[in-house]
């Protein structure tokens, strides 16, 4: 990363006379392949563990009849003049029958990664935040935006309102991709739909604050948008999906603490 200083704004969008130095983080090579390591590692942590009863399908004494039947040789109920009798069970693809493949209880689900490779992940996607050709690539409109990667002061922390959000969005030439996010809205197709999951949109800026002050509260009216307290950022906040170069605002105390908390050992 050859970029090493960059203009802060204030929160009414008016870029800093004075220019700050970027920490150490934002040198470190993009390494795709690392992050997408890291957020599938991540993500498997929220799937939840699920199997089948070992005897599922199997409490039966189901045998075939063999051949000389004019049938066909799969297991059947024993037993005559009852509903069941004759019928096919047991084998995959009959009533009642076993499952071919079920899911296992015993499977491994959580995929692990190493501290040094997780550590290189998220300084890779700390540093992808400061291109402005991987931001756009990923999709972000940021055309109006002046200054990668975009400081600003800390009284971003103390925003109250949605009213007062929208407009320093609009200062620093961030709006554009908060329509992009609104004119993305896609109901999901399929059950996804009744399970509360109903509603599809882009993803939009993300913001790291050291302080949360009510901002949040703010900034969460708008879809796409995240906002997150540097000590809680982890390597999908950065690159959704593991595609790295997600258009970040960062706070100016939050930008100083990345070099201590993210510090190669």
């Amino acid at each position: 990363m050859s970029k090493l200083a960059s203009e802060a704004y204030n929160v009414s969008g008016g870029a800093g006379k004075k220019k700050i130095s970027l920490p150490e983080v934002f040198k470190t090579p993009v390494r795709p392949d690392v992050i997408k390591k890291a957020v599938l590692a991540v993500q498997s942590l929220r799937i939840q563990p699920q199997g089948r009863d070992i005897m599922a399908g199997e409490r039966t004494t189901a045998e075939s009849l063999g051949t000389g039947h004019h049938l066909a040789r799969v297991t059947r109920v024993k037993g005559s003049r009852y509903p069941r009798a004759g019928r096919a069970a047991f084998a995959p693809g009959t009533v009642k029958g076993r499952q071919a493949h079920p899911p296992k209880a015993w499977k491994k689900i959580v995929k692990n990664i190493n501290k040094k490779e997780r550590l290189l992940a998220i300084r890779s996607a700390i540093a992808a935040t400061a291109s402005k050709d991987l931001v756009s690539l990923r999709g972000h409109a940021v055309d109006k935006v002046q200054n990668f990667p975009i400081v600003v002061s800390d009284t971003l922390q103390n925003i109250k309102t949605a009213e007062e959000a929208l407009v320093f969005f609009e200062k620093i030439g961030v709006s554009p991709d908060l329509e992009r996010v609104k004119n993305g809205f896609k109901v999901r197709s399929g059950k996804g739909a009744l399970r509360g999951r109903r509603v599809k949109y882009p993803v939009g800026p993300l913001i790291v604050i050291n302080k949360d002050n009510g901002a949040s509260k703010a900034f969460r009216n708008f879809p796409g948008v995240d906002i997150v307290k540097v000590d809680e950022l982890n390597v999908e906040f950065l690159a959704p999906g593991s595609h790295p170069g997600r258009l970040t605002i960062w706070g100016q105390s939050a930008l100083k603490k990345l070099d201590n908390l993210f510090k190669c050992e």
